[in-house]
């Protein structure tokens, strides 16, 4: 079969899925593949050519804020010939259809094709050229996309096994909490600070949270934030040796942005921690926003330590849960 012929079948079977979707009642099976994983299905000439070298350079980047080099996605090739059913359920798919027929370009997101949860990203242009440039042109769609996708993912999961009991624990102490899966336990409680962690042999996942009055903008600059960090984990976060505890790393100070999460204005930190006087370290991101009544700054911080491994998909675990969180309902009368 030619690869312009598949490619036509293909599309029809993305586009009929989608319209299918909402009627009928099909069960898919469950996704494959790693946390992410991405699959690009084009031929060897474009996976070597600008479509696959555009889409390499967007999607393999360096994590950044990460002790060691690790790449965004871990992308693999599959040729349009081997698309067979093993790899139509697979947890993230991208499709370059090119063919000269396509008079403009188009981009397509498709959920739940073949498999849930899934991602299908379709691109769809004239030539490999035309392709590689909408790669460029929706860069920023195209991570977005798998980014929320694979943060859904593990909410949806946290959700499946979660810790009731420590979410209303946390919910006591700052109105609102994350969603926290079995597993987790409170390492440490006070009226305004909470350690909450899960702990393996070789790893540890962690979210801590604390509280502290809102003073005006300038509390919530990202110097102001390192510094209550610092405090707040000194304080509260020893290390395996006498007189260590958790800091920031003194040589790279951390990326900041202000995004928006379901209605509330978060500045989110991300960067490296580190054991003063021991030898620890990893990543962490955090988020800090104002109370409901806008008189404190409540902040969430995950971070990881697993100097055995990779830490990319561990972080991503704990950030999510970031995200997860919510206020008490219903809220208290003004």
């Amino acid at each position: 079969m030619k690869f312009s012929r598949l490619i036509l079948i293909l599309t029809l079977v993305l586009a009929l899925a989608a319209g299918c979707k909402n009627s009928g009642g099909e069960i898919l099976p469950s996704i494959s593949g790693k946390a992410g994983e991405v699959a690009v299905v084009c031929s060897k000439s474009e996976w070597e050519g600008e479509p696959g070298t555009t889409l390499r350079a967007l999607l393999s980047n360096e994590v950044p804020y990460l002790p060691q080099v690790e790449p965004m996605y871990d992308l693999f090739n599959v040729p349009e010939q081997a698309f067979t059913k093993l790899f139509r359920v697979h947890r993230n798919i991208i499709v370059f259809a090119t063919d000269k027929k396509y008079t403009e370009s188009t981009y397509t997101v498709f959920n739940d094709v073949w498999a849930t949860p899934q991602v299908v990203i379709n691109i769809q242009a004239p030539d490999g050229a035309a392709a590689a440039a909408v790669v460029e042109k929706k860069g920023d769609k195209i991570l977005a996309t798998l980014e929320n996708t694979e943060r859904s993912r593990v909410i949806s999961n946290i959700k499946a096994f979660e810790n009731h009991d420590l979410s209303k624990t946390v919910g006591k102490i700052f109105g609102g909490s994350p969603v926290f899966p079995s597993g987790y336990t409170v390492k440490k409680a006070t009226d305004n600070f909470v350690w909450v962690s899960y702990e393996t042999t070789y790893t540890n996942q962690s979210i801590l949270m604390w509280k502290y009055p809102y003073q005006g903008e300038a509390s919530l600059t990202p110097e102001a934030l390192a510094a209550k960090r610092n405090e707040i984990t000194k304080e509260h976060i020893p290390c395996t040796m006498e007189n260590s505890y958790m800091i920031l790393n003194p040589d790279i100070f951390p990326g900041s942005r202000t995004l928006d999460c379901q209605g509330r204005s978060i500045v989110e930190m991300r960067g490296l921690w580190e054991a003063y006087n021991d030898f620890m370290g990893g990543p962490f991101v955090s988020h800090s926003f104002l109370s409901r009544d806008g008189s404190e700054i409540i902040t969430i911080d995950a971070f990881v330590y697993a100097p055995k491994y990779d830490k990319r998909n561990y972080l991503r675990q704990v950030e999510a849960m970031l995200y997860s969180f919510e206020w008490n309902n219903p809220a208290p009368e003004e």
